[in-house]
């Protein structure tokens, strides 16, 4: 049994008709999600799975990262996730009944109105009407926008088009949904664990001597997002997994292990426990403090790289770009003290 949220944002006719005008605005769409005003389903399982309905796809987050400190990835590289896309968005029906009273509104002008009327219904061709001919066997696709507006929200500015069940979209249309598009919208949706690192020995750590760093295996395991369009069937899973913690100790009288300060993954775990008898060791994953840090602290910052690779319908798959998420944590370093007898 699923329990059905739905939040729906009403329109005014005003946001009706710029909507029309051009479709990467605000309007209801088909399947959840919108141009800007989002409506949204959530549908949640018995075993406590939650899905999320979003811009006509479905993420579900089940396999995500979780808690007060996980947080988004950043690229690595210049690549960001698509600001807007194209899926189904209305049958012939829905799509005839959201334009026409922007139609009959008239507040767009009679011959404006008239020849986008035309563009979907034409009295002198039997077919073209909303390709009613054609209900259920294909969709309306639309542009969906990603709700903060990011750079580039407005680049999808095309007419609604029609997509035949089974059919790809049409050649030339940039970020319609694919496998491939899913992915990387998938990818915006990960969110991987907070990266505080364990130091030790516990307490201060100490002038000249090595601190050893590590990240518990069992938090830092891989995540995933899966985006979908049920409607035609497709969808597409991003994966991240962690690879390497890189340690910058916040200031640079201090040396690093490796001498690098990226250590990385070995067999599902980053750096190694501290244990007795330790303390004078190099550890695999930490940091040498070369001078105390007084009666303040050093904010030693370690991030997380995670490699992102994703599958989808049809055997589709590949590689996105790394991404990266650190925390900033604060280390006191004292000058040992010695006893005098």
């Amino acid at each position: 049994m699923m329990r059905c949220e739905r939040l729906l944002l009403p329109l005014g006719i005003a946001a009706l008709v710029l909507a029309a005008a051009t479709p990467a605005y605000a309007e209801k769409g088909f399947g959840g999600g919108t141009d800007g005003e989002t409506q949204q389903q959530a549908d949640t399982g018995d075993d406590g799975t939650v899905s999320v309905t979003v811009g006509g796809v479905v993420f579900d987050r089940s396999k995500n990262g979780s808690g007060g400190s996980a947080g988004v990835l950043r690229s690595s590289t210049l690549w960001v996730p698509p600001a807007c896309w194209y899926a189904p968005k209305y049958t012939p029906e829905q799509l005839q009944k959201y334009l026409e009273p922007i139609w009959e509104a008239g507040s767009t002008g009679h011959e404006w109105d008239a020849a986008q009327r035309k563009k979907y219904l034409d009295p002198d061709d039997s077919e073209k009407d909303f390709h009613k001919d054609r209900t259920g066997k294909g969709h309306w696709w639309g542009s969906y926008v990603n709700d903060s507006y990011p750079p580039g929200w407005d680049a999808c500015d095309e007419d609604y088009f029609w997509v035949d069940q089974g059919d790809p979209p049409p050649a030339g249309i940039e970020n319609a949904v694919t496998p491939e598009v899913l992915a990387e919208l998938a990818y915006a949706e990960i969110r991987v664990p907070g990266t505080e690192v364990t130091l030790a020995p516990a307490g201060e750590a100490k002038v000249n001597l090595p601190t050893w760093a590590w990240l518990d295996g069992a938090e830092f395991r891989p995540v995933s997002v899966t985006a979908s369009v049920p409607v035609i069937g497709i969808e597409a899973t991003a994966t991240a997994v962690p690879v390497s913690l890189e340690i910058e100790p916040g200031t640079p009288d201090a040396e690093t292990f490796p001498a690098s300060g990226v250590c990385e993954i070995v067999d599902g775990r980053i750096g190694e426990p501290y244990a007795r008898g330790k303390a004078e060791q190099d550890p695999p994953c930490g940091v040498r403090y070369l001078r105390s840090s007084g009666e303040g602290t050093f904010p030693l910052q370690a991030t997380v790289t995670w490699e992102i690779e994703w599958t989808g319908t049809g055997g589709a798959g590949g590689d996105l770009p790394d991404g990266t998420f650190g925390a900033t944590q604060d280390v006191v370093v004292q000058e040992i003290q010695a006893i005098n007898r």
